[in-house]
């Protein structure tokens, strides 16, 4: 395996080689499977985020479309200097994009206040939805959310997911992405 090669001293890079033409179903799984072993030994949120977005990237741009259309896929994390609640931009592959989001403002805003996964075939109609890229009409935001240490769970960050087609995500992303949003709130020090 790339990763298990990587820890010996050769490059993680083949982490992020797909099939052209692979399943949806299939490059999800090699995702979780190289995250996964990218993360051992590796506990910092930034540098975990980073690989993941790097693989989502790569993994969307195997698929067909509507997947291969993806045109931004990365991280917002809690910002912790803020005094209201809100969202600064961490990790991501595509063009440049708004640096801090409002909890309940937008897609990403909405899934950090309310911390439940917000699946948007047109963004179009999602009441005051933020245009970070015009070329985006769908969208995913998955929140990472962690135990608070009272038993409830607060959100630390979200993966955000942007589609150049409309109808570009489904229950099969909505659940791989929650299985990658599950490993990384316990494989980082957040």
């Amino acid at each position: 395996m790339a990763w298990e090669l990587g820890l010996c001293g050769v490059v993680h890079a083949d982490a992020s080689n797909f099939a052209d033409g692979v399943t949806k179903e299939d490059a999800y799984e090699q995702v979780l499977m190289q995250a996964e072993g990218l993360f051992i030994g590796q506990r910092n949120w930034v540098c975990n985020l980073a690989n993941a977005a790097s693989l989502l990237w790569h993994a969307y741009k195997s698929l067909s479309a509507p997947s291969k259309d993806v045109n931004w896929a990365g991280f917002y994390v809690l910002d912790k200097t803020s005094q209201q609640p809100q969202l600064i931009l961490g990790p991501f592959h595509g063009k440049v994009a708004c640096q801090t989001i409002q909890f309940g403002r937008g897609v990403c805003g909405t899934a950090a206040q309310t911390g439940t996964t917000q699946l948007v075939k047109d963004v179009e109609s999602f009441p005051g939805h933020i245009a970070c890229d015009g070329d985006s009409k769908s969208e995913i935001v998955v929140p990472i959310l962690v135990d608070s240490g009272d038993g409830e769970k607060k959100v630390v960050a979200i993966i955000d997911i942007d589609c150049a087609s409309l109808n570009g995500f489904d229950d099969v992303d909505k659940t791989h992405l929650e299985e990658l949003a599950a490993l990384l709130a316990k494989s980082c020090d957040w």
